[in-house]
């Protein structure tokens, strides 16, 4: 039976969340359709300009997104502490920067209530608060967005997406970086880019352009940093990982060397070294990245994580266990 979004979410055993969401039947996204002609192309800036707006209002960070023909992929960090932190003023001008609000509460942001009708603003405002901190909420505002402007641009209505997204926990580091790396390869392995770095409306495009200091003039969103290398053994929640970005540049360009069909199925040997200081098996690595005949698991980690997850979400069993803790 189908779960509702959020028992598929448990912030208690992990805020990382890999989130995929595709088209209905055939309805295109982004890019050329072959069947009837028509170029998408300018889409993917709707994405990532909407991306870019959503991670500012949110207390939800941006790991890496790619954005492909008839779906898009999103890594997504929940930060409740930082929702939670925000006064109740600051709670409701983040969302109203998304809706309009009551105006109740236009007026109380004016100081125009009264003690009773400030009681009300603050149970509305504290609601608020849990949603700006709830996946489902921002994966809500992001497709219902672009499903509005698709059909208007397409003069029809009904469903443009599929379905519900999908969603799936990354209960470790080697999980959340095997995940992010899958993302950033998409487009190489769909055959629409050659390199990593020259994958559009990705988040490895993004991160390596800061790298060599190129400016865009396009909306992009920000994103979660890497350490650098003063700070790679500390614990800082302002960032993704303990992983350096040029470690991380390294790993992607390489594996996505490897996995070419006119390469051999083995792993670069500049990236071998940092899979050996993560700890993961280069065989398996190659296997994560491979592309994904059956559906993704739930939960990918250690199988003691993994089990911990299922019991926090109300489940006895989680699918694919032996494909999710590989990395472990």
């Amino acid at each position: 039976m189908t779960r509702a979004r959020y028992q598929q979410v448990s912030l208690s055993e992990t805020p990382f969340y890999h989130c995929i969401c595709r088209c209905v039947r055939r309805a295109f996204l982004c890019g050329r359709d072959h069947y009837s002609g028509q170029d998408y192309e300018h889409r993917r800036q709707w994405v990532v300009e909407r991306l870019a707006t959503l991670v500012n209002v949110f207390a939800i960070d941006l790991c890496a997104y790619a954005v492909m023909s008839n779906h898009y992929h999103v890594v997504l960090r929940v930060d409740q502490a930082r929702a939670e932190s925000w006064t109740q003023r600051e709670v409701a001008e983040h969302w109203m920067r998304l809706f309009s609000g009551p105006l109740l509460v236009q007026r109380w942001l004016r100081d125009e209530t009264g003690e009773v009708e400030s009681l009300k603003v603050l149970e509305i405002v504290e609601e608020w608060r849990s949603r700006l901190y709830d996946l489902g909420w921002f994966m809500r505002c992001l497709n219902e967005h672009l499903a509005r402007r698709a059909n208007e641009e397409d003069g029809c209505k009904g469903r443009f997406w599929e379905g519900r997204y999908k969603s799936q926990a990354l209960l470790d580091e080697k999980a959340l970086l095997s995940c992010m790396a899958y993302v950033d390869l998409n487009p190489v392995r769909a055959g629409m880019a050659a390199t990593p770095e020259t994958s559009d409306y990705t988040s490895l495009q993004q991160r390596s352009r800061a790298v060599q200091n190129k400016s865009s003039i396009e909306k992009v969103p920000t994103l979660l940093p890497l350490v650098d290398g003063e700070h790679i053994e500390s614990d800082d929640s302002t960032t993704i990982c303990r992983m350096r970005l040029m470690d991380y540049l390294e790993l992607v360009d390489a594996t996505g060397r490897a996995l070419r069909s006119d390469k051999r199925g083995a792993i670069d040997g500049s990236a071998a070294g940092i899979l050996d200081r993560l700890g993961v098996d280069q065989t398996v690595w190659l296997e994560n990245m491979a592309p994904r005949k059956q559906r993704a698991p739930l939960a990918i980690g250690p199988l003691a994580k993994v089990r911990a997850f299922a019991e926090a979400t109300g489940r006895r069993w989680i699918a694919g266990q032996k494909a999710a803790c590989a990395l472990g």
